[in-house]
């Protein structure tokens, strides 16, 4: 297998008197589509939030493409999650003011990526999510199901290198979320992101290549069955 893109060594993180990790540590490799299961507290969404960059461990170090995170300014972390990182939350959190093509085109406008083109990109992932028809409504005028893949959208628009996905089915039915998982790790696999998928339900881990178990703010790996 080739060289991981992302590291988390040892890592130790505590709010107040909470432990959230104690000893966390994982790879992720280019292309593999990975799920942090857990209970509720067991500090699965921290874990994933260092690996993001968007809190820092106490103690320990991730490490992207080579790169210690800690190492970098604000601004650069936040370019990278900008420009290399996509995210698709529990309830999408898409910008109830913008259609869903401008929600999805955002990332690219951010990076000072043109309108016409940008929202060109965006009704092609609109499209390539089964969402196309939704692409001039409000998010507040599409289904729980729609909003969710026009948030699987805006984290792909940008062919990131890995998609950092926090209970992505968790507020969907099973037949929805079936579909968004679906969507999800094909459009991942066909660009080639890496995906983390946080998740506490096995029938979403079912979509990973490999599984990793988050218990007490530690970390064990579990072989995903062929």
């Amino acid at each position: 297998m080739n060289a991981p893109l992302l590291v988390a060594e040892d890592l130790h993180r505590s709010f107040g008197p909470t432990r959230a990790l104690a000893g966390a540590s994982l790879r992720v490799h280019p292309g593999e589509v990975l799920a942090v299961m857990g209970s509720s507290g067991s500090g699965k969404s921290t874990l994933l939030h260092c690996l993001a960059g968007i809190v820092r461990p106490d103690s320990g170090r991730v490490l992207y493409a080579g790169r210690d995170l800690a190492a970098s300014t604000d601004a650069e972390r936040s370019a990278l999650r900008r420009e290399e990182f996509g995210f698709v939350f529990q309830f999408g959190q898409l910008v109830p003011e913008l259609t869903c093509l401008e929600n999805v085109a955002l990332p690219l406008r951010l990076d000072r990526v043109g309108r016409r083109e940008a929202e060109r990109r965006a009704a092609e992932w609109l499209d390539r999510l089964e969402v196309a028809e939704v692409a001039g409504k409000r998010p507040g005028e599409v289904s729980g199901g729609q909003g969710q893949r026009v948030a699987v959208a805006r984290a792909l628009v940008t062919r990131p290198r890995v998609v950092f996905a926090d209970e992505p089915t968790g507020a969907l039915d099973s037949l929805n979320g079936e579909r968004v998982m679906r969507l999800l790790t094909g459009a991942a696999r066909e660009t080639g992101a890496a995906v983390v998928l946080v998740t506490h339900e096995a029938r979403v881990a079912a979509y990973s290549d490999r599984e990793v178990v988050v218990r007490d703010g530690r970390t064990r790996d579990l072989e995903v069955a062929a």
